[in-house]
């Protein structure tokens, strides 16, 4: 089994942010991040696990996802997300973008996620948190489009 560890972070909310992901397949990891010059924390949430995906080269294998954003395991786990979809995002739900994006990627894979708790003991979740934040503060940040095209 795939296992991927993500986490996003925002200098404000909105703000300058990152995401970071760990992927690990038996002895291998990979790390990815990057920084963008203004967006919002549940963005980066779901751009982490968009990245991650998509860094992915077989499809249609079992992948599990830690996350401590309520926001990403509650939309897909609760259905909220199929809802959204079916309703065209009625009502101002954000992000439709990355959910789009997601729900594209997400069809390839038997995806389940998992929630652990923030800035609590578990090293993975850490360590993508430390990603995130290094991207969020580093130099060249990319410009997150769907974010800025709203504003």
């Amino acid at each position: 089994m795939l296992t991927i560890y993500t986490d996003g972070a925002s200098r404000g909310n909105p703000g300058p942010g990152g995401y970071g992901v760990l992927l690990m397949w038996k002895d291998h990891k990979k790390e990815i991040s990057a920084g963008y010059r203004i967006t919002t924390n549940n963005r980066m949430e779901l751009m982490a696990v968009i990245v991650a995906l998509e860094s992915l080269t077989k499809q249609h294998i079992p992948v599990s996802i830690y996350t401590d954003s309520q926001y990403i395991v509650n939309s897909v786990e609760k259905k909220w997300l199929d809802t959204w979809i079916k309703t065209n995002f009625k009502g101002g739900k954000k992000n439709k973008d990355l959910w789009m994006r997601y729900a594209s990627i997400a069809q390839n894979f038997e995806i389940k996620f998992h929630w652990v708790k923030g800035h609590a003991a578990n090293p993975f979740n850490n360590r993508c948190d430390e990603l995130a934040t290094m991207a969020a503060d580093g130099d060249h940040l990319l410009v997150d489009k769907g974010y800025e095209s709203l504003q």
